[in-house]
């Protein structure tokens, strides 16, 4: 019985601790926004044609690709510098939020330019013109959020954000019942976006935020120049992720069929919400990583590592096997009969989801290690890895699968490269990564042959309820074993 009063005490104390409130603003934030965002993107892929829609998209993709490159990268760089820095708080802050706006008005030229470079067809052009304005607003956004993640104040950020997806989802819901233009459309998204950067400036953003010492605030281009000089790493960390999706949804818009960019499109949006949970983890856990890094706790870092590790890699198997048992049903549901033929590819696109949370909190390891730069090459070296098969092979297969599986096989060798540091780092063990592979391989195997002959719910229902009871004896049988080496 104490032993279970102090289970209770733990988790009420977890439950209680910065990093769970940190995470669970995060979370329900981003749950609103992607769920609110789906619903967007559903109502707009039964509203307008395939073509309109795959315009959109195609424009929509270039604008997210360069918002990753324009915030640099460098919000770990802040929250790390925030944890760190004793005094002169403002000046960071104000540093920062400035060196965000300049870039977006850089980049939103850049846009125009690919607008002209890239592609003839005026709507796409035009859409891209409307859209990247959005990359100016996303920045400042991008670094008010940063602050209040260093601040564990992201329920601030979820009040704006719920207020910015009710915006973009009044704007689908007017669609559905007055049609208009794709371009109109855009138009009323860049006056939500706009809207949503002053609530963030006046409700949502931190103490330390100021809105005249921000324009006050005099930015050299040489120490700019430095700065990213000394965390040039960052900006490729920050922007590999991206561009993962976003460089593969702009080769299949050239080399693939316009069907086949609302396929992937549906597909990463399924994928987007089952990320929400180990991405914002993760990033509230970074400051609290740092910490203990900082104060030479070890101990801590390393169980902490550990626990979220097992986290995710339930959760990556759960989710697999959820959306591989109901795609067939759900995706044609949710964005209508024209799209029953994009199940197959979700189910692929979802076997990145295996490796990916767990890769992800790895990332954010590496860098609370001061390791950012051999991240950043593990991310380089990946990113290569799959630019690369998906060209080479796609001149072969035309196929949307080579996309897939090359997103998936880039992010496995990513992850296996990660364990090979953090064994060298002593982080982790060699027995650990491969109770992870071998484990992992042994149940979506398992739960694929057992589905594809039993399909449905039942089998479903009945592969997670004896996972549960095996794990659930597993744990006991550690507790008695600790019992009795106490005695």
């Amino acid at each position: 019985m104490s032993k279970l009063k102090g289970l209770v005490a733990k988790g009420q104390g977890l439950l209680k601790s910065k990093l769970a409130s940190n995470s669970i603003w995060g979370v329900a934030a981003s749950v609103i926004q992607s769920v609110l965002l789906s619903l967007f993107f559903v109502i707009m892929a039964r509203k307008y044609s395939t073509n309109s829609f795959a315009h959109f998209l195609i424009a929509n993709t270039l604008y997210q690709l360069l918002v990753a490159f324009s915030n640099l990268g460098l919000g770990q760089w802040f929250t790390r510098e925030i944890v760190n820095t004793e005094v002169s708080k403002l000046e960071v802050v104000s540093k920062f939020l400035k060196m965000q706006l300049f870039s977006g008005l850089f980049f939103y030229i850049v846009s125009i330019v690919f607008a002209f470079v890239l592609y003839k067809d005026i709507e796409i052009r035009n859409l891209i013109l409307i859209l990247g304005i959005n990359i100016v607003f996303d920045n400042v956004i991008y670094g008010i959020k940063n602050l209040n993640i260093a601040e564990f104040k992201q329920s601030k950020s979820l009040v704006v954000l719920s207020v910015d997806s009710i915006l973009k989802f009044s704007i689908a819901l007017l669609l559905y019942v007055y049609p208009f233009s794709i371009f109109t459309l855009s138009v009323f998204l860049i006056i939500a976006r706009f809207v949503t950067l002053n609530f963030f400036i006046a409700f949502g953003s931190s103490n330390l935020f100021n809105l005249r010492g921000l324009l006050k605030y005099k930015l050299s281009l040489t120490e700019l120049k430095n700065i990213l000089a000394k965390n040039w790493s960052f900006v490729i960390i920050g922007s590999v992720s991206v561009v993962y999706w976003r460089c593969s949804n702009i080769i299949v818009s050239k080399l693939l069929s316009l069907k086949d960019v609302t396929h992937f499109e549906v597909s990463f949006r399924m994928f987007s919400l089952a990320q929400i949970l180990p991405v914002v983890i993760s990033i509230s856990l970074f400051p609290s990583l740092v910490k203990w890094m900082k104060e030479g706790n070890l101990d801590r870092f390393k169980a902490h590592y550990n626990q979220i590790f097992n986290y995710y890699f339930i959760y990556g198997v759960f989710v697999f096997t959820f959306f591989y048992a109901f795609s067939d049903s759900l995706v044609p549901w949710a964005f209508g009969s024209e799209y029953v033929d994009t199940p197959i590819f979700t189910k692929q696109m979802f076997l990145t989801i295996l490796v990916y949370p767990t890769a992800i909190m790895q990332a954010s390891v590496l860098v609370a290690l001061n390791l950012e730069k051999v991240d950043m090459w593990l991310n380089v070296t990946s990113l290569s890895l799959h630019l690369g098969c998906s060209l080479c092979i796609l001149r072969f297969v035309p196929s949307l699968t080579v996309i897939n599986l090359s997103i998936f096989g880039s992010f496995a060798v990513f992850h296996i490269c990660q364990d090979y540091v953090l064994i060298k780092k002593k982080i982790c063990s060699i027995q650990h990564v491969l109770k992870f592979y071998i484990t992992s391989i042994i149940l979506v195997i398992g739960f694929i042959l057992l589905h594809d002959k039993i399909p449905g719910i039942k089998t479903f229902a009945c592969f997670w309820i004896v996972v549960i009871v095996l794990a659930v004896t597993k744990v006991e049988n550690k507790i008695l074993y600790k019992l009795n080496m106490s005695k």
